[in-house]
């Protein structure tokens, strides 16, 4: 008798039982996983456009400017105060480099 009224109780929508599941994926693709390819769409069109003379930051911290970008092997060399640095383009901050070119705001 109590089985009888179990599986008739039980035996529910497969798309109710899945829908929370369904909303928890929308939601985790929408805050996490789309922002997360917009922002490395954007930081590969700023690598591809640097040019000769750009300042920059490295994903490391080191401040430079571009001094010639070698294309055969996706790399930079970067002068800084010690020298001549050879980065690939893929270790320079678009975040970083970004801010440090802002203008500064006076108070």
């Amino acid at each position: 008798m109590y089985n009888t009224i179990f599986l008739a109780e039980g035996g529910g929508n497969s798309l109710t039982t899945m829908l929370p599941f369904l909303l928890m994926f929308v939601v985790i693709y929408f805050f996490m996983i789309r922002p997360q390819m917009k922002r490395q769409k954007n930081e590969k069109k700023f690598q591809s456009a640097l040019a000769k003379g750009n300042k920059i930051i490295t994903t490391s911290g080191i401040h430079g400017k571009i001094v010639d970008i070698v294309a055969s092997d996706n790399t930079v060399i970067i002068e800084t105060g010690a020298g001549k640095i050879k980065f690939e383009r893929s270790s320079i901050s678009m975040e970083l480099s970004k801010r440090y070119l802002a203008p500064k705001d006076k108070k």
